[in-house]
């Protein structure tokens, strides 16, 4: 008897052993991350003119949050300030203060692929970086690391700086001056660019396109670590759909630009633009000509769908791969992008604007114990990514961490936004509070407000600030105190000089 019940305690406490060895295990987490892709590009999200079944299945297999957002930037490039607060935990105007330690070569302890590793995690990079700090210095592995931007892109900023002290270049000469791909098409028989057209250079240098290279980058990452036992971080940021939107003709070729629809919000041209740092020089906003025609916008989305579709085959390549890797069961998967675009919304061709088109990316979790086909409308940051990554590694949050892990809402733990509003900054020439389903922009330059209902009116075509000057007020109080949370010394004066404008 005293032999059975020895033998059972001992089969007892391998059991035991083996369940302890089994909870240790971390899970691997992957980040896809696109470049400039707004939160009305998945199929599976309502928009039934783009073709993404991949992306469509990771909404189907996982949580999506239908309202995330990108807290601004304090240059005409959003996605570096995007990715320095993402890559660094802090808000947007602390990260661009902070990133002056990475200028430095210091502080690199406190990245987010430094945390990761410090959790026993094998880091991976490829694609897209555009940060200050040193990706080989962030990540155990780099590979094919890319700039913010294709060379053909880069053309633009040597001719203004060329053009930029000669005062005799003005706003409408230096549109005439603008490389190849940009200000087009002028009218519908303008065919001065052909997306895929491999002299061109852009995302066809290197003889591949970068959304194929990053691919093949990680499947190969994922099939050596098919056989290592460390948990895994990959961050896998493609460069694509930002401009030159640039594809193979079989992606262009799932699109009609005359059977695509025009934006409800679409405008020829946005007013007070120059005022709130969208002037003729802006490089984004170069890219069609003024004033917006809707054949022009038509043509613009798309190659910019193209681009989108193109990506999402790459990101089918890399699901196959964790499929066949056995990883996948024991494996988050997280995908969103910087900031999204306006693609003529309100006038606009970029993301220097607080719109929600501009400001909104899409955000996807997948995972072992992540709800499938739920949504999720409570704010969120997209820089919340980096502390859901860690929570899920089984590490604490730092301190100095100002954004909020999303994992309990999208296990329903939690209900509410862990924001009681939403901050949004871009330069020193707009701000934007959205609370309660309202969204306050403020342009202290151009002396203007305008308030939106978004419940009733989400593509933000009318202003009703001079139907509720009390909601102004309000949320222009609350702006401020939002102002002194964020370290935003811009000063917007008192109300009154903002009402003169309504």
């Amino acid at each position: 008897m005293m032999k059975f019940i020895a033998f059972a305690l001992l089969i007892l406490s391998l059991f035991t052993g083996c369940s302890s060895k089994i909870e240790k295990i971390k899970p691997n987490i992957v980040f896809i991350f696109t470049d400039d892709q707004t939160y009305t590009t998945i199929q599976a999200l309502g928009n039934k003119e783009i073709y993404t079944p991949n992306m469509d299945k990771l909404v189907g297999n996982g949580t999506t949050f239908t309202h995330t957002y990108n807290m601004g930037a304090w240059s005409g490039a959003v996605c570096a300030a995007s990715r320095a607060m993402m890559i660094s935990g802090r808000s947007v105007w602390d990260a661009n203060e902070f990133r002056q330690h990475w200028i430095k070569g210091d502080s690199i302890q406190q990245t987010w692929g430094q945390l990761m590793k410090n959790e026993g995690y094998e880091t991976y990079m490829t694609g897209k970086w555009h940060v200050n700090a040193k990706a080989t210095s962030v990540f155990d592995h780099v590979i094919h690391e890319r700039p913010g931007m294709p060379r053909d892109t880069w053309r633009f900023r040597e001719m203004e700086e060329k053009f930029d002290s000669i005062s005799t270049i003005g706003n409408a000469d230096f549109r005439d001056i603008l490389p190849v791909g940009y200000n087009r098409p002028k009218d519908e028989q303008d065919n001065s660019w052909k997306p895929n057209d491999q002299s061109q250079g852009g995302f066809w240098e290197g003889g591949k396109h970068w959304s194929e290279v990053l691919a093949e980058d990680a499947v190969h990452y994922v099939n050596t670590a098919a056989n290592n036992e460390s948990p895994f971080f990959m961050y896998l940021a493609f460069n694509a759909p930002h401009d030159p939107r640039q594809a193979p003709a079989a992606f262009l070729d799932l699109y009609d630009e005359s059977t695509l629809t025009v934006p409800k919000n679409w405008l020829p041209e946005y007013p007070d633009r120059h005022l709130i740092g969208n002037g003729n020089r802006l490089r984004d906003e170069n890219l069609a000509p003024y004033p917006r025609s809707e054949s022009a916008i038509k043509v613009h989305l798309k190659e910019y769908y193209a681009s989108i579709s193109h990506l999402d085959a790459q990101i089918g390549k890399i699901l196959a791969a964790l499929e066949e890797s056995r990883k996948k069961d024991n494996t988050y998967i997280i995908l969103s992008s910087d900031h999204g675009l306006a693609m003529g919304k309100h006038g606009f061709m970029g993301k220097q604007n607080l719109y929600d088109h501009s400001i909104r990316p899409p955000l996807v979790i997948v995972g072992p114990d992540i709800p499938k086909q739920k949504q999720v409308n409570a704010d969120v940051y997209l820089q919340d990514v980096m502390a859901t990554s860690l929570e899920l590694a089984g590490a604490e949050k730092p301190d100095y961490v100002f954004f909020n892990s999303f994992k309990d809402l999208a296990q329903g733990k939690q209900k509410e936004s862990h924001y009681h509003q939403i901050y949004g900054a871009y330069l020193g020439l707009q701000r934007m509070i959205r609370k309660d389903n309202f969204k306050l922009l403020v342009y202290p330059k151009a002396q203007k407000v305008k308030l939106f209902d978004l419940k009733n009116d989400p593509d933000e075509m009318n202003d009703i600030s001079k139907k509720h000057p009390q909601k102004v007020d309000q949320l222009f109080k609350d702006l401020k105190n939002l102002q002194t949370e964020m370290n935003d010394a811009l000063e917007l004066g008192n109300l009154e000089s903002y009402l003169k404008g309504l």
